[in-house]
């Protein structure tokens, strides 16, 4: 599981609040990353049967804190244009999320099954904090992480 983003800037860091909430629930056999560059996640991934990876995202039609979940995987066709739409192609990263999978894709390091929740997002100034919806996906967000990657977690409200 790795949770994207960088942990000042606002909604951007969702996606590691949500890996600090899962790493301490210390759930069984899931090994749990932030990381603030999406780069690494091609390395990441390698090895990997599954990952989930949690961002924030910029989604036209979307309130903050809407989640957006989307599957690919290794053998899976790649995901079209307009489906990574709805993530704001690139999220809030210049290499974004889109471009680090089909990267992992083209070099065969893509695990059979990843899982993509994006946070839909609405401030990404430096040292703000969460924006009221998003921090309030965060339960939301855990639970569907901890549900596609098959773990139950005491305390952890299902979907």
């Amino acid at each position: 599981m790795v949770g994207l983003g960088s942990p000042d800037r606002g909604d951007d860091a969702v996606g590691p609040v949500v890996a600090r909430r899962i790493a301490d629930l210390h759930p069984s056999g899931v090994r749990v990353l932030a990381h603030e560059d999406p780069t690494d996640l091609v390395v990441s991934m390698t090895g990997a049967s599954a990952v989930v990876i949690i961002d924030a995202v910029l989604s036209p039609g979307s309130a903050p804190g809407d989640l957006i979940v989307l599957e690919t995987g290794e053998g899976v066709a790649p995901l079209p244009e307009d489906a990574w739409a709805r993530t704001g192609r690139g999220g809030t990263h210049a290499f974004g999320l889109a471009a680090a999978v089909e990267l992992a894709r083209a070099l065969k390091r893509l695990p059979p099954r990843v899982v993509l929740i994006g946070i839909a997002a609405s401030g990404f100034e430096h040292g703000e904090p969460l924006s009221p919806g998003v921090a309030d996906a965060v339960n939301r967000a855990t639970a569907a992480a901890l549900d596609a990657l098959g773990v139950a977690a005491p305390g952890v409200p299902a979907r």
